[in-house]
C-alpha cells in the first residue's frame, strides 16, 4: 500500500470520527431543548455554539422545518450527517484502495 493511500485513509478515518462526535452533539443539544436547562452552563454553551449556527442555517433554507410547534432542523442535519458519512467516508475509503492497488 501506498504512502498516498494510507494519508487518504487516515483522512477518511478522521472525517468519519469527527461527523460521528458531532451526530452525538447533535442528539444531545435535541434532547436538551426538551427539558430547558440552565443558559448559563457551560457545557450548555459549548454545545448550543457548535449546533445553533448550523440549525440556523438549515431554518433559513427550509423555512417548513418547524411542523406543529417542533423543529425539524436537527433531523434534517442528523440526516446530513448520515448521508456525509455513507457517501464521503466511503468514497475516501474506496479511492484509498483504488490508489493502494495501483
Amino acid at each position: 500500500m501506498s504512502i498516498l493511500a494510507n494519508f487518504i485513509e487516515a483522512v477518511a478515518f478522521v472525517v468519519n470520527a469527527v461527523l460521528t462526535i458531532y451526530f452525538w452533539i447533535v442528539i444531545i443539544s435535541a434532547l436538551l431543548s426538551w427539558v430547558n436547562p440552565d443558559p448559563y452552563n457551560p457545557i450548555v454553551r459549548i454545545l448550543r455554539s457548535l449546533t445553533e449556527p448550523v440549525f440556523y442555517r438549515i431554518r433559513r433554507l427550509l423555512p417548513f422545518t418547524m411542523v406543529g410547534g417542533i423543529d425539524l432542523s436537527p433531523v434534517i442535519l442528523l440526516l446530513g450527517i448520515q448521508f456525509a458519512k455513507i457517501f464521503i467516508v466511503k468514497t475516501l475509503y474506496q479511492f484509498a484502495f483504488s490508489v493502494g492497488t495501483l
